[in-house]
């Protein structure tokens, strides 16, 4: 990968520019077509890259393209686009945009999509993706490197598998926040202050993540070793399956993931 361009400048596409500059990527090889002239002075004073206003020939220098845009203004973005990207790997970190829709706007079978979540902004993000047949084993690695510094990868082998990752790490964050703020809730009910709740909710999660990272065991295993009949962490698991705390979130990611590939339908 020589230069790379991104179509969008948010807070994804920094993201990974951000940690393409870290890992010692030129800011000259990286070129981000952004309309928007806040972002612009944003993205030129915090990376120091190329910035553009509008398309032009300097795109015809990509080798690899990272769709960002919202997916609503995607076919949009693409038009006056697509005619200096005929080389260039298409990229797409857009939610709801199919790879089908990307060739179709781009005249190209060199797809990957990607969906990856919020924690890539601090480089412990997880991405799944997915390639069409026409993308080569070097680009597959090519999109492994990309990614790198915002995390880890999990490659699919169905597109359609896009649907549950986004349904389990893409939305997958605001899981984690939702039972944080319900423990710190809890905190404050039974006596102590929002910020200690806070503190001992988020370094639980921590906490818990990394052992189960770090063991080779399932989780229903270490769950089992942390829970003695008749204790406290016994009545508060009963306590939840009683309530179907636990078919209630299996049925809400399934809700997740049927509302994206109603995106996918909606946008393409």
């Amino acid at each position: 990968m020589n230069t790379i361009a991104f179509i969008g400048g948010g807070n994804m596409a920094s993201a990974v520019i951000g940690g393409l500059l870290k890992s010692g990527r030129s800011p000259a090889d990286i070129l981000v077509l952004e309309p928007n002239a806040d972002q612009r002075s944003v993205l030129q004073r915090d990376l120091g890259v190329i910035t553009l206003e509008a398309p032009g020939s300097v795109l015809q220098r990509a080798d690899v393209a990272v769709w960002a845009v919202k997916p609503q203004v995607f076919k949009e973005a693409a038009a006056p686009v697509a005619q200096h990207l005929g080389k260039a790997l298409q990229f797409s970190v857009m939610a709801g945009i199919r790879s089908d829709a990307i060739v179709a706007a781009l005249g190209t079978e060199r797809v990957i999509r990607a969906m990856p979540n919020t924690p890539a902004l601090i480089g412990q993000g997880i991405a799944g993706l997915y390639a069409r047949p026409a993308v080569t084993p070097q680009e597959r690695k090519n999109a492994d490197k990309l990614l790198a510094p915002t995390g880890r990868t999990v490659w699919v082998d169905q597109e359609g598998d896009l649907d549950a990752v986004t349904a389990l790490s893409g939305s997958g964050p605001a899981y984690v926040f939702y039972f944080v703020e319900a423990m710190v809730q809890a905190a404050e009910e039974m006596g102590l202050t929002a910020e200690q709740g806070k503190q001992l909710a988020l370094a639980t999660f921590s906490g818990a993540s990394s052992l189960a990272q770090a063991s080779s065991e399932p989780p229903s295993v270490l769950r089992e070793r942390v829970t003695s009949k008749g204790g406290t962490t016994y009545a508060a698991l009963t306590s939840m399956e009683s309530s179907g705390v636990k078919a209630a979130f299996v049925k809400a990611m399934k809700a997740a993931q049927r509302r994206a590939g109603e995106l996918g339908n909606e946008f393409g």
